[in-house]
């Protein structure tokens, strides 16, 4: 079987992104973003979901890390649409009910072909090291409208902000692996309307 592989880049005024995304890796990840929280929540995305990932980025985080995670968000959201081809003989739908010490989280992947986002993760603090709590968000959202798929999380308990974010890259990276995950049943697209 062929590698579910995509390399994106992107280049604005505010960032310069590269990004490789191997869909059937094994966990491998180097992440350069400029912000080592980020890079540590990236790398549990990948070893979780056992996805390969490469990602280096230079962002104008002399402004603050926003335009940064976002455009991360905007290409890895790319590169999981691109990897994923024409989606025949996927699971589709995934989900994962993560625990994580005082945190629980619950993610929902549809790869539908159309965006849509919900959350209700819940932050104490403006920050954990140095990336903004707010960007949790931010980053989801561009990767659900960029990759075009139905992404919900879902926070059933969590008081300590590291474990609640890590909680939720980790239940996401499950969610997308068994969602992009080949089931053998399934003859084409699994849709009603033949296409995702």
């Amino acid at each position: 079987m062929e590698m579910r592989t995509a390399h994106v880049t992107r280049v604005t005024k505010e960032t310069d992104i590269d990004l490789t995304l191997n869909l059937d890796g094994s966990g491998k990840c180097m992440a350069d973003t400029g912000i080592g929280f980020f890079d540590h929540m990236l790398d549990g995305f990948a070893r979780h979901g056992l996805f390969d990932l490469q990602v280096k980025v230079k962002g104008d985080l002399h402004v603050d890390s926003h335009h940064t995670i976002e455009d991360t968000g905007i290409v890895l959201g790319s590169a999981i649409k691109e990897a994923l081809g024409d989606k025949a003989g996927i699971r589709r739908y995934g989900s994962f009910l993560l625990p994580m010490d005082d945190a629980l989280v619950m993610c929902a992947v549809d790869l539908s072909g159309r965006p849509y986002f919900s959350s209700n993760l819940q932050f104490a603090a403006p920050m954990v090291g140095t990336m903004q709590t707010e960007m949790v968000r931010e980053f989801f959202y561009a990767v659900s409208y960029s990759a075009g798929m139905n992404l919900h999380f879902k926070q059933l308990d969590g008081i300590n902000d590291h474990h609640v974010m890590e909680a939720a890259f980790k239940a996401f990276a499950k969610a997308l692996d068994e969602a992009s995950s080949f089931d053998p049943r399934i003859d084409g697209v699994w849709s009603t309307k033949g296409t995702l």
